[in-house]
Formats: C-alpha cells, sequence, structure tokens
C-alpha cells in the first residue's frame, strides 16, 4: 500500500531524528573537551548497568560515580566498553565548575571521549545529510 506523500514524511522524519542526534552528540563531545581541558580528574567506579527493559535489545545504558574534591558525589551516564562491569574502577575527567554536566570516563582501557563523540557526530552528520539529500531529490 503506497501512502501518498509517504516519503516525504519517512525521509523527513529520518532527517529530524539523525539531526538531533548529531546535535545531542555534538552537545556531549563539547562537554567531555571541555572536562579534559579543565583538568579536574578522580577516580570514579560503574555503579550500574541499565538495559532495556524486556532485553529487547543489547543497548546499555552505564552508569558511573565519582567525589569531587569537596565530598560531593556525583553520578552520570556514559560510554562503556563490554569489558566494564559494576564495580570496574576508571578515572573520571571532568570541570570542576559544572562536574555534573562535563563528567567523562577518561583512562586507560578506553576510548579517548574525544574520539568516542567524534565519531558519533560524524557518523549521525553524515546519515541526516543523506536522507535530507534524499529527501530534496524526491521532491523535485
Amino acid at each position: 500500500m503506497d501512502i501518498p506523500g509517504g516519503d516525504y514524511v519517512f525521509f523527513g522524519g529520518m532527517t529530524l531524528l539523525f539531526g538531533w542526534l548529531a546535535a545531542h552528540y555534538a552537545r556531549r563531545l563539547a562537554a567531555g573537551a571541555r572536562a579534559l581541558r579543565a583538568g579536574g580528574r578522580a577516580p570514579g567506579v560503574c555503579v550500574r548497568i541499565e538495559s532495556e527493559p524486556y532485553n529487547r535489545s543489547d543497548a546499555r545504558r552505564y552508569v558511573f560515580s565519582f567525589r569531587t574534591p569537596d565530598g560531593r558525589s556525583v553520578e552520570f551516564e556514559d560510554l562503556a566498553t563490554g569489558a566494564v562491569r559494576v564495580g570496574s574502577q576508571v578515572t573520571v575527567a571532568y570541570d570542576p565548575a559544572a562536574p555534573e554536566r562535563t563528567a567523562t570516563v577518561a583512562g586507560r582501557g578506553n576510548w579517548s571521549p574525544v574520539a568516542q563523540y567524534v565519531l558519533l557526530v560524524t557518523g549521525c552528520g553524515l546519515a541526516a545529510c543523506c536522507f535530507a539529500a534524499v529527501l530534496v531529490f524526491t521532491a523535485v
């Protein structure tokens, strides 16, 4: 069954989705770069790994925790490899002015936080551009 204008809706929706993802990861890239430049470092630990309800996918969210020099406990979500388990020790980089918004895992055994997010921004940005190009050429 062919829905009139369905192509426009699909390609427009995919352009918006991947554009939003690229912008989201670009903000995370900026926060990670700021954390690495600011120089705040602390030992951290993986406190929990959350998976999709009912095991619908293999997507996992890794939640880490660390303490700032003033004793405040901060939890944040970040990318991690499959080797990270609950209780795994990590090095956390953060901007002391805003640790909740800039904390990122930055230690040995992990990809550079900048490289991870550069790849995500590039991939999502390219996908958004491709879907937008198809949308434009479909409309012509």
